[in-house]
C-alpha cells in the first residue's frame, strides 16, 4: 500500500480513500476482503486531503470492482458519504458498497428505458471501451433522433456522453447492452452495435531494445516504464506547470453562461487546428485523441452539469473546473489503467477551456528553448503535441504510462521518454546531466565522462535520419534533377516566423491572421496587428511573408461579432465572405498589412474564396485602401478550399498571383465530410483520389494563367503527400514547422521524373488506401 500512495494518491475525494496494494503483489493475497475505517474528525492524506472514510482493499482479481463502482457513484451524493464516515451501524456501510450503482435513470419514473429496442455487443477492441471508440460511439449515438443508454454489468451510462461512457470501465471483450428508443432508435442500434464491435485498439509500445548500452556508474538511477525507444543524452529540466485561478462566484448566471458557451466554442476551434498540426506531423494515430477532447467539450452530461453549478450562482470558471475535476476523479479510479489515464485527458481538454474563462490567470510555464530532457509530473497531449525534437530530446514523468496519448504522440515524433517513474523525477536538479533510456525506461542522473560518451557512440550507432535532415535543414529543397521547390511554414503566432527560419523555412507560407482575433472581447486595432505583422516580417529578414486575412466563422467565432446562429456554420459567413460582409474588419486588416509590409516582403491571401464576384469584390476593397494610404501594391493570392474554385481555377487564375490549396478544408468539402467530425475524419484525407484530381484541375488551369500554385494543407507535410504534390506540379509548399527539415530531404532524394510518374499513379488510383499503398512500394 505505501509503494501504491508514493506512484498514486487514493484519495478518491469527498473525505474517502482507498488504499490499496501494486499489481505485481497481488500473488500475495490469500482471499480477497476490504476493511473499512471511520475517522470522524479526519486525518491527513496526502497535503490538502483530509479522510473520514477509508476503505483499505486486497484483491487477487477483479472481484472488488463492483464495490469500487458502487463507491465511485456514491461520491455524487454528498449527505451518504458524510453519514457512512459517522455511522455506528457496520451494515448501513456494507449495504452501500453493495447496492447496485445505477446512473441518473433516462427515462420517466414507472417507464423503464429498455423495456424498448436493445442489442447486445462485445467490445471488439483488446483493450476495451477506451477513448477512441467511445468517442466515435457518442458522436455517432448523437446523430440520431433517439435517446440511447449503454450498460455494463450493473452501471449505464448515457450513450451521448463520452464521460459516461469511460466510467463504465469497460474492459477488452466486455459485453455491454444497448438500448434505444425514439424514431430513429433501430437506425441507431445497428450503427451502434456495429461501431462498438469493430472498435480499433489504443497504440501499445512494445520492442526490443536496439543500442545496448548500459552505464558502469551514475549519480543516481531513476527507474519507470518504457514509452518510447532511443537514448537521450543532455541536462535536465523540470517543468513547472502553473495554475489557473477562478473566481468562485458570480452574480448573473445568463453572462456566465455566455462566457461558457464562448470558452468552449474557441476551446473546440483550437481542437479542430491542433489535430490537423498533429496528424500532419505524426500521423492519425497522435492527432485523434484531440477529438476526443473536441468531444468531451461537447458532452450532454459534463455541460448540464456545470449549469446546474452556474444555477447556484457559480462563476462559468469555478464551475467549469468543479465538473471537470469531479468527473476526472472519478475516471482516475478505474482499475483498467489505461481507461483510468483518459482523466488526464479530460484535464487536459477542460483546462483548454479553463484558460479562457480564469479571472487571474498565471500562464502556463513555457517550454524550453535550448535542448534538454524534459522532466514533469505528468505531460498532457497537448503539452506533447507542442514539443519540438530539437529541443525536447526526450521526457520522463512522474505519472502516465505507455498507453497515454502523450506516449504515443512521443514515439510518433521520434523523442525517447520513460513514464511512471514516481515522484523521484520531481527532485533532480535542473542542468544536471543525464541519459534517458526509452527501450528500458530508466534515467540515470550525472552519468561518468566515461558513460556519457559511450552512450553518444551507441546513440550515434543507431543511425538515427532526423539528426541528417536536422544537419542539412537550411539547404534548398532541389530535386536529383535540379528542380527546386520552395518549403515555407505555416504559422500561428507572429513570434513563430523566428522559428520558421531555424527550423529551416524559406518563408512563412500561411499566418493565420485570426491569432489576433480569437480569445478576446473586442477586435484587434490596427496598431496591434501591425505591430504583430511587423514582427513577423523583420523576423523573416526579407523571405516571403503570406499573411491570410481573417478566416473567422465556421467552428471559430469570435464572441464580439455576434452573427445569427446558422444551421451549417461551415457552409455559411465564413473567410471572405464575412471579410466582405464586415468591411470595417476587414479594412483595419489590411491597413496594419499595406503598413507592415514596408518591412518585409508581404503577400495577402484571401480565405474561402467560392466565385468570381466574391474575389472581385475584396480586391476592390484591397485597392481601395491600398489608394487612399499611398501604399505601393502587394501580391494578393487566394485560397483553394471548394469544389467551385477548383471550377472557376482559370478564371480566377487570370485575376491573382498565386493561389494557395488547402487540402484540409478542400477534402472536407470535395468528400462532403466534417473533418473534425470522431467518426469521418480519418476518412477525411487529402490524398483521396478525388481530391488529388481536383489539385491536378487547379494546378493546370492556373498554368494556362501564369499563377503559381502552392499547398499550405496537411498533404504538404506528409513525405508522399508532398512527393505526389510536385509531380503534380506544385511548385511551393507550406508545412509545420518541426516538418520543414524532413520534407526538404525527402524532395532531395527523388527526381521530379518519379515524382511525376508517383503523381500519374495516384491519380489513376480508385482509393486512398491504394494511393497511400504507393508509398510502401
Amino acid at each position: 500500500m505505501l509503494a501504491r500512495e508514493k506512484v498514486a494518491n487514493t484519495y478518491l475525494g469527498k473525505g474517502v480513500a482507498i488504499p490499496h496494494g501494486m499489481p505485481q503483489d497481488r500473488e500475495l493475497i490469500r482471499r480477497t476482503g476490504l476493511a473499512v475505517l471511520q475517522v470522524p474528525d479526519g486525518v491527513a492524506w496526502q497535503p490538502g486531503d483530509t479522510a473520514r472514510l477509508i476503505i483499505g482493499i486486497a484483491a487477487r482479481a477483479d472481484e472488488h470492482l463492483g464495490i469500487l463502482g458502487n463507491l465511485t457513484g456514491l461520491l455524487y451524493d454528498d449527505e451518504m458519504v458524510a453519514r457512512l464516515a459517522i455511522t455506528p451501524d457496520p451494515q448501513e456501510v456494507v449495504a452501500a458498497l453493495s447496492a447496485p450503482r445505477v446512473d441518473a435513470p433516462l427515462s420517466e419514473p414507472g417507464e423503464p428505458f429498455e423495456a424498448g429496442l436493445a442489442v447486445e455487443a462485445v467490445v471488439g477492441s483488446a483493450h476495451g471501451l477506451h477513448a477512441r471508440p467511445a468517442t466515435a460511439f457518442a458522436e455517432a449515438a448523437k446523430g440520431f433522433d433517439a435517446e440511447v443508454m449503454v450498460r455494463h454489468g450493473t452501471h449505464r451510462a448515457n450513450g451521448k456522453s463520452l464521460a459516461g461512457l469511460l466510467r463504465l470501465g469497460v474492459k477488452a471483450q466486455g459485453r455491454v447492452r444497448i438500448s434505444a428508443r425514439g424514431p430513429e432508435a433501430s437506425a441507431a442500434l445497428a450503427a451502434l452495435q456495429r461501431l462498438i464491435e469493430e472498435s480499433e485498439p489504443e497504440e501499445v509500445f512494445s520492442g526490443e531494445p536496439a543500442h545496448g548500452w548500459a552505464p558502469l556508474a551514475a549519480g543516481a538511477t531513476v527507474r519507470g516504464l518504457a514509452a518510447a525507444p532511443g537514448l537521450a543524452i543532455g541536462p535536465v529540466r523540470l517543468l513547472r506547470q502553473r495554475k489557473i485561478v477562478v473566481a468562485r462566484c458570480a452574480k448573473d448566471p445568463e453572462r456566465e453562461r455566455q462566457r461558457l458557451g464562448e470558452a468552449l466554442s474557441m476551446a473546440r476551434a483550437e481542437l479542430q487546428e491542433l489535430y490537423q498540426e498533429v496528424r500532419e506531423r505524426s500521423g492519425p494515430a497522435g492527432a485523434a485523441i484531440f477529438l476526443a477532447h473536441a468531444e468531451f467539450l461537447s458532452d450532454p452530461e459534463l455541460l448540464a452539469r456545470a449549469d446546474r453549478r452556474i444555477a447556484r450562482d457559480e462563476s462559468a470558471g469555478w464551475a467549469w473546473r468543479e465538473t471537470i475535476e469531479e468527473e476526472a476523479e472519478s475516471l482516475s479510479k478505474l482499475d483498467d489503467p489505461l481507461l483510468a489515464s483518459r482523466a488526464t485527458d479530460l484535464r487536459d481538454a477542460g483546462t483548454r477551456v479553463l484558460r479562457r474563462l480564469g479571472g487571474v490567470i498565471e500562464e502556463k510555464a513555457e517550454l524550453p528553448r535550448e535542448p534538454v530532457i524534459l522532466l514533469a509530473e505528468d505531460l498532457t497531449p497537448s503539452d506533447a503535441a507542442g514539443l519540438d525534437p530539437a529541443r525536447v530530446l526526450g521526457f520522463c514523468t512522474a505519472g502516465g504510462g505507455p498507453t497515454s496519448h502523450a506516449a504515443i504522440i512521443a514515439r510518433s515524433l521520434e523523442i525517447p521518454a520513460v513514464v511512471g517513474a514516481g515522484p523521484a523525477v520531481l527532485h533532480q536538479r535542473d542542468g544536471v546531466p543525464a541519459v534517458l533510456d526509452g527501450d528500458n525506461g530508466i534515467l540515470y542522473i550525472d552519468p561518468s565522462e566515461e558513460d556519457l560518451a559511450a552512450a553518444r557512440a551507441a546513440r550515434s550507432a543507431l543511425v538515427h535520419p532526423c539528426d541528417e535532415e536536422h544537419r542539412d535543414r537550411h539547404e534548398p529543397a532541389v530535386t536529383t534533377d535540379g528542380v527546386r521547390i520552395e518549403v515555407d511554414a505555416n504559422a500561428g503566432l507572429a513570434k513563430e516566423a523566428s522559428q520558421a527560419v531555424a527550423a529551416g523555412g524559406e518563408g512563412v507560407g500561411l499566418l493565420r491572421s485570426e491569432f489576433l482575433f480569437l480569445e478576446r472581447d473586442t477586435a484587434p486595432s490596427e496598431e496591434e496587428q501591425y505591430a504583430a505583422y511587423r514582427e513577423a516580417a523583420e523576423a523573416l529578414g526579407g523571405l516571403p511573408l503570406i499573411v491570410r486575412t481573417l478566416d473567422a466563422g465556421g467552428d471559430k467565432a469570435l464572441p464580439y461579432l455576434p452573427m445569427p446562429a446558422e444551421e451549417n456554420p461551415f457552409l455559411g459567413v465564413r473567410g471572405i465572405r464575412l471579410c466582405i460582409a464586415r468591411p470595417e474588419l476587414f479594412r483595419t486588416q489590411l491597413r496594419a498589412i499595406f503598413r507592415a509590409a514596408a518591412h518585409g516582403s508581404i503577400k495577402i491571401l484571401y480565405p474561402m474564396v467560392s466565385d468570381v464576384a466574391e474575389l472581385r469584390e475584396a480586391l476592390a476593397i484591397t485597392e481601395e485602401v491600398r489608394r487612399e494610404m499611398g501604399a505601393g501594391r502587394l501580391e494578393t493570392g487566394i485560397m483553394i478550399e471548394v469544389p467551385s474554385a477548383v471550377a472557376m481555377a482559370s478564371e480566377l487564375a487570370g485575376l491573382v498571383d498565386f493561389f494557395s490549396i488547402g487540402t484540409n478544408d478542400l477534402a472536407q468539402y470535395v468528400l462532403a465530410m466534417d473533418r473534425g467530425h470522431p467518426l469521418l475524419a480519418r476518412q477525411v484525407d487529402g490524398l483521396h483520389p478525388a481530391v488529388l484530381r481536383m489539385i491536378d484541375q487547379t494546378v493546370r488551369a492556373a498554368a494556362g494563367k501564369g499563377t503559381r500554385v502552392g499547398v499550405c494543407g496537411g498533404v504538404a507535410g506528409e513525405p508522399l503527400g508532398a512527393l505526389i504534390l510536385i509531380g503534380l506540379g506544385v511548385t511551393e509548399l507550406s508545412v509545420s514547422i518541426p516538418s520543414i527539415a524532413a520534407i526538404k530531404a525527402r524532395i532531395r532524394n527523388v527526381s521530379m521524373a518519379d515524382a511525376q510518374g508517383l503523381a500519374r499513379r495516384a491519380l489513376a488510383c480508385e482509393s486512398v488506401e491504394a494511393v497511400r499503398a504507393l508509398g510502401k512500394g
